[in-house]
Formats: structure tokens, sequence, C-alpha cells
């Protein structure tokens, strides 16, 4: 059987909070986008610990815990190439393990169309325009009214944890747990994000397939997915999106870098 050739590459970058360090294999053949989500977890885990430290050293304190799940009631936004990816997690479950997860999906989605929110999050996942935090926003609050769970929240677990959106991962904050029984109040003091994986991915996409960059709203990734399975499949040389993600991350850490040294920032 022949194996596929990979391109080794030592990576290091300055974040705000410090500089992380990589050894990456690259494959050399053409790949589907989803193959560089990994990376990207990885390197928006490692930039994150660093913010922790950073963090901890300066006396707070990370209040989010095992078992927490305050913001699982949250709108959670998904990069298409993260969509891909989740799908591809989705498909390789236990036939059973699926059925649960879609009853769960679609139990949700039927709350949302109750609530006059499901043809909405629909209409942003397909999306042909950029759309901005200030048009968002108030979607964002209606699902958070709903109070409503994560379909993928059991038992207050979360039970896509390995997979879960990179959202969900950046979310980590060091004000008292109490204040996250409203997410919305302005006393909830969030760790920094050097790099957010999902707009990075986001933007990788739109450059690689000439698209407005989107997000795809979690309770209806999967059904985009499935929609967009030609898109999924499309493969890029190993090098070429290496060298495209790395530049939307040397982007966003300049633009972060800029920010937190603009006094006001």
């Amino acid at each position: 059987m022949k194996t596929s050739s990979v391109e080794h590459f030592h990576v290091s970058l300055n974040t705000p909070a410090g500089q992380i360090t990589s050894e990456v294999a690259v494959p050399t053949g053409f790949i589907p986008v989803t193959a560089i989500v990994p990376l990207m977890r990885s390197m928006g885990g490692q930039m994150q610990e660093l913010e922790q430290g950073r963090a901890v050293d300066q006396g707070q304190v990370v209040s989010c815990q095992k078992g927490c799940a305050a913001c699982c009631r949250m709108l959670v936004p998904l990069s298409a190439p993260e969509a891909f990816a989740f799908k591809q997690f989705y498909d390789q479950l236990p036939e059973e393990r699926q059925r649960v997860l879609r009853s769960r999906i679609e139990s949700s989605q039927a709350r949302l169309h109750e609530a006059g929110l499901l043809a909405p999050l629909n209409d942003v996942a397909e999306s042909q325009h950029l759309l901005t935090d200030e048009t968002l926003e108030p979607l964002n609050r209606a699902y958070y009214a709903l109070r409503m769970p994560c379909p993928f929240l059991e038992d207050e677990h979360c039970t896509i944890y390995e997979e879960r959106p990179a959202a969900c991962r950046e979310l980590l904050v060091t004000s008292p747990p109490e204040l996250c029984q409203d997410l919305t109040n302005p006393a909830i003091q969030a760790l920094p994000v050097s790099v957010r994986i999902s707009t990075t991915l986001g933007l990788l996409w739109a450059e690689l397939t000439g698209t407005a960059e989107r997000l795809i709203p979690l309770p209806v990734a999967l059904d985009w997915a499935l929609r967009h399975q030609e898109d999924r499949h499309r493969t890029w040389p190993g090098n070429e999106l290496f060298d495209k993600l790395l530049d939307k991350v040397w982007r966003y850490l300049s633009q972060e870098l800029h920010r937190r040294n603009t006094p006001g920032g």
C-alpha cells in the first residue's frame, strides 16, 4: 500500500501571551480542508494555555470547571471547515449514537421553529454576504433568551467534548462562576483570545472558494454540511492549505497584538 508523503515544518509564533512552537507534518498531496482543522485546534490550544498561564500569574482564577455548562445555552457559530469536520465526526459514530443525536437535534430545531428562529439561523448559514456582529446580535440574544441546552449536552456534560467547536474551546471566564447564570451580564470577564479559530478558518475557506466569510450556527451545522457535500469533498495541495492558514494566523495575531498595545484597545 502506497503511503502519502509529508513535509515537516517548524512553526514559531509570537502571541500576546508568549511564543508557541509546533512541529507540523503536512501531506504533500491533495487534502480536504477538514485535514487542517486539527492543526488549527492544536495551535489555538497552545495559545489558550499561554493566556491561562498569564492570567494565573496575574492572580486570576479560571472559573470554568467540568460540569459547568452555563455557556451551553448560547448560540455557537462554526466556520465551514469546522462544520465539515463535525459532519465527518458524526458520520463515524455508531448508528445508534447517530440516531440519539439526530433526535436531540430535531427536538432543538422544532423548538427553534416554534420561536421563529430556525429560518433565520439557516439564512445566516447560507448568507452570501459577511454578517456583522451588530447584525447578528438580536439573533444571538433571542436564542439565548430560550435558555435551550445545546443538543449535544447531556446531564450538563458535553458529549462531543473532543470535537466541540472552537467557540466553545475559547470561552473561559475569570469572573465568579455565579455571574454566568446571565451571560449578558457586563461584569463577566472572559479570558482574551490570541487567535479566533473559527474566524481564521472562515477566512481561509472564503479565500479558497471565492465566497463570503460565513459562520454556521451549530443547531443547523450538520444539515448545512449535508447540503454542501460537494464542497466538503473538495481538495487542495497540502502545502497550499498550510501556507494560506499560516497567513491568516499571522494577520490575526498582528491585529490582536496591535489592539492590545493600543491604549483603550
